[in-house]
């Protein structure tokens, strides 16, 4: 074959492994919302469970997870930043930090209840936060650290040198030109890692059920110290106990459909500044 037979084949196969991943794609969405539609309304969204679990709505659970979210956000992305300007800025070549980083990549794949054992481990008994959304968010947040780390170190060094050796050249200092010059540069690659992150985040279920999250609650959580249902803990309840399994398992889906519907929103808005960040050069 010649080059262009071969630059064809090269292409066809791409496009054929694009079609099947939108495919399946199309499959697990079209799955969910077929079967979770159906229980969305208004009600449902806005009041407690109730008889079981069987009727009412999953409030609790919404606000719970938003809670744990953003949490999670609030605490992983400032820490994941300064360690990744650190890593890359400051001490971009030496056998330590080359360690270090070998070590962040490698915590990105420990499984998930992991953390959760470590988090109840530190956060719930030596702290003693207690079983709570503080507990739960922090837990989350390491959780998602590494991730936050990485994406933000692979957005530094994709900033070209140049750009810092011109703002050092016009007199800046090196956190001038760090803040004035290299982040707004690398930003929307850094709004990509938080978006991951935020997916991640809201999905888990392993590190809240020993944490932050509770089987059933009426009413809403006063405090961070307070438990809180969770969209992933109670799918998890719903097709695991209970006495109306047919009832339950619609429900199910219903909170998964919700619980995408939550991931897209959020992940929607932070495309939002990511797109304005790389028009206009802020947010």
């Amino acid at each position: 074959m010649n080059k262009n037979q071969v630059q064809w084949l090269g292409f066809m196969f791409l496009s054929l492994t694009m079609v099947f991943i939108l495919l399946v794609l199309g499959l697990i969405l079209y799955f969910i919302i077929a079967r979770g539609i159906h229980v969305i309304s208004w009600e449902f969204l806005t009041q407690v469970p109730r008889r079981a679990m069987t009727q009412g709505g999953i409030a609790p659970a919404l606000v719970g997870t938003f809670y744990l979210t953003i949490g999670a956000i609030i605490f992983a992305l400032p820490i994941g930043l300064a360690c990744a300007i650190y890593l890359v800025e400051y001490y971009p070549k030496s056998i330590v930090i080359n360690i270090i980083r070998l070590s962040i990549n490698n915590l990105a794949g420990v499984p998930s209840v992991v953390f959760g054992l470590f988090g109840l481990a530190v956060f719930v008994r030596f702290l003693g936060f207690g079983v709570s959304i503080l507990s739960g968010s922090l837990t989350l947040g390491i959780m998602i650290l590494p991730g936050i780390i990485s994406a933000t170190q692979e957005a530094l060094l994709a900033v070209p040198q140049s750009l810092r050796e011109a703002s050092l050249a016009l007199g800046a200092t090196q956190w001038q030109t760090i803040r004035k010059t290299v982040l707004p540069t690398a930003l929307p690659g850094i709004m990509t890692g938080v978006i991951l992150s935020v997916g991640r985040a809201a999905g888990e279920t392993a590190p809240i059920m020993f944490t932050a999250a509770t089987f059933y609650t009426r009413g809403f959580p006063g405090s961070i110290f307070d438990q809180v249902m969770a969209l992933p803990y109670h799918i998890y309840a719903l097709m695991t106990e209970g006495t109306f399994p047919e009832r339950q398992t619609a429900i199910a889906y219903g909170c998964a459909l919700i619980l995408l519907i939550l991931v897209l929103l959020i992940s929607a808005i932070a495309i939002i500044l990511r797109q304005r960040q790389r028009q206009y050069g802020t947010v």
